[in-house]
């Protein structure tokens, strides 16, 4: 069973080597880590090649969440971090892995669940995976030579957990008959204005229409939504599709 002790979980999106999972895995656990969330991975579940290189972390791997989407790995999330070393045209927070694991600490002593999200060795994480999460982590790493393997990024994120996670506070924010709405929720509010705002031929022209989503999408995960606030927007888009059907867009 995973330990009882507040931690990040660590999401691998679409892994590519099982020898890079079973790394990131005995690294994970080197720094009391052990909440590991599969995406895809490519060469199939399980994978004798990770129980190999994880020597002494096997047990993350049988407990890890193994899931097909990256959705399916959020759910059950209040803030999502996306480690990257390429620049982005997403207008997002930017932490260094000092910073993000602080940050982590102080919302997880909140109450919200969090997640680090990694990417395929091959190209790293795609900007419909970035544009899901709230902030993006970012190394200072050598620009002439910006090629960091999974395991490594886990390693060092998972270092600077250690070190911040001793100065977990206590919740210091007042929910008044609420709480954080987790990655679902947050799915389905941008679902529901992706749709509506679909049949009102918003995304146009078609060129641009795929750009177009993935701002709204990251607007959406920039902002920390309540329950209260979300059903609060649903209410909005719902009551301004019945005022159109009314006809109170006529003249």
């Amino acid at each position: 069973m995973p330990t009882d002790r507040p931690q990040p979980a660590f999401v691998l999106v679409r892994p590519q080597m099982g020898e890079n999972i079973g790394a990131s895995a005995r690294a994970m656990w080197n720094f009391g880590l052990d909440r590991m969330r599969i995406v895809a991975p490519r060469d199939g579940w399980p994978n004798p090649n990770a129980v190999a290189m994880a020597s002494g972390a096997g047990r993350l791997l049988d407990e890890a969440l193994l899931v097909d989407d990256l959705p399916g790995a959020l759910a059950d999330c209040h803030y999502v971090y996306a480690t990257t070393v390429r620049g982005r045209e997403l207008t997002k927070p930017i932490l260094s892995p000092e910073e993000a694991m602080r940050d982590a600490a102080r919302r997880i002593g909140e109450g919200q669940k969090v997640a680090v999200l990694f990417g395929p060795e091959r190209s790293g994480l795609e900007n419909d995976d970035v544009a899901r999460a709230n902030a993006i982590i970012t190394v200072p790493i050598n620009p002439e030579f910006p090629s960091l393997n999974l395991a490594q990024c886990v390693l060092l994120t998972a270092y600077e957990w250690r070190r911040a996670s001793a100065l977990v506070p206590e919740g210091q924010v007042h929910m008044h008959n609420t709480v954080w709405a987790d990655h679902t929720e947050v799915e389905a509010l941008a679902a529901h204005y992706e749709e509506r705002m679909n049949e009102a031929a918003f995304f146009y022209p078609e060129h641009k229409a795929a750009s177009m989503r993935q701002t709204l999408r990251n607007f959406w995960s920039r902002m920390p939504l309540t329950q209260a606030d979300a059903r609060l927007l649903h209410g909005i888009m719902r009551q301004m599709v019945r005022w159109k059907d009314r006809g109170g867009g006529d003249g």
